[in-house]
């Protein structure tokens, strides 16, 4: 190998960029990330006092994952051996990037999609071929399915972030029958939409469900994620693709804990439904705004040229949202966490103030 080699490939690899995380802007209403605010925190204690209890981590946390997806496969209502766990959903399509799919891969998805996906693509050399939404915000499924003979893989997240679109059921499980390729569905956000996909599993072997406990469950720092397929992808992920540990014991303990309270978190998804429709119906009064549906825990809005002049404003009131730019056609987009009402409120208020 020759001299540099090492210098030229961490040059190579350092102008990718890599994954934008959201500004931390301390004792700010955190809306930008997308994080459910509205579970109480006593939830999260609870389940975290209750792993506390029964962990030992002086030891490898041996049978601890075959207990968690026993729960998972519980609360899924699929099969315990259709299911893998990772640490988050982000692990656990890195992994399938970085050993399912090579160079000579090409990827079909929507633009945008999620960001760290792509990032990961442009990491491992993965050629995208990335379908626009309109100007409304929404895909056409024809469109998919004219370009999928060229692709590999089907790449969905669904709702999609950072636009909160879902196509119909109808639309999406005729797309995902007519791909010959390799399929995943990206539902980070499911909890919050009109459907799940996860059944189709049962039906189609060349389909990947992706969940995970970070939005629903509100437990976004506890990194669990978990993803449903067909038993033979699921044996091999998890024997061979995925490490002998991928999750702590706190957090093992605490996912099981967590499912066995997911009334809770079902409440929880119910309030941010409510919120999320007095939050679209509220900006859609100004005329400043053009706003767009979403089945997901957050709203994108499009505040035209004074999309850095809103960002800013919110942010001197402690309001921190997601700043996003240019998406197609629209210059000025910003993305809002749907929080708890008095974080909605303080939002909505302060945007009352600054629109007069």
């Amino acid at each position: 190998m020759k001299e540099g080699w090492f210098e030229e490939k961490i040059e190579k690899i350092s102008s990718i960029g890599g994954y934008q995380k959201p500004e931390l802007i301390q004792d700010s209403a955190k809306l930008d990330s997308n994080e459910n605010h509205v579970i109480s925190k006593q939830f999260q204690n609870d389940i975290i006092s209750s792993a506390k209890k029964v962990s030992d981590i002086r030891e490898y946390p041996l049978g601890g994952v075959e207990r968690l997806i026993d729960a998972i496969s519980k609360f899924v209502k699929m099969p315990s051996s259709m299911i893998g766990i990772g640490n988050g959903s982000d692990q656990i399509l890195d992994l399938i990037l970085s050993n399912i799919a090579s160079k000579q891969t090409t990827i079909l998805t929507s633009k945008p999609t999620f960001g760290f996906f792509e990032e990961r693509c442009k990491l491992y050399g993965i050629s995208l071929i990335s379908i626009p939404f309109s100007n409304e915000m929404k895909l056409d499924v024809n469109d998919f399915v004219k370009q999928s003979k060229k692709a590999d893989i089907l790449y969905l997240d669904s709702p999609n972030n950072p636009t909160g679109f879902q196509f119909s059921k109808n639309e999406l499980q005729k797309l995902v029958k007519s791909f010959n390729g390799l399929v995943i569905i990206d539902e980070a956000y499911g909890e919050f939409s009109d459907y799940s996909l996860a059944r189709m599993v049962k039906s189609t072997k060349n389909l990947i469900v992706v969940q995970t406990v970070s939005k629903s469950f509100g437990l976004a720092g506890l990194r669990l994620g978990y993803f449903i397929a067909n038993k033979k992808f699921t044996d091999v992920f998890m024997s061979i693709v995925q490490y002998p540990y991928p999750v702590s014991t706190i957090t093992i303990e605490s996912g099981i804990q967590a499912m066995e309270k997911s009334n809770l978190m079902n409440d929880a998804v119910e309030t941010i439904k409510i919120e999320r429709k007095r939050i679209v119906e509220t900006l859609q009064k100004y005329d400043a705004f053009e706003v767009f549906d979403s089945k997901a825990n957050f709203v994108l809005f499009d505040a035209h040229g004074s999309y850095k002049r809103v960002y800013s404003a919110l942010a001197e009131q402690g309001i921190s949202i997601r700043k996003l730019g240019k998406i197609g056609d629209h210059e000025g987009c910003l993305r809002v966490t749907v929080g708890t009402k008095e974080m909605n409120s303080k939002f909505l208020l302060a945007i009352r103030d600054l629109l007069g």
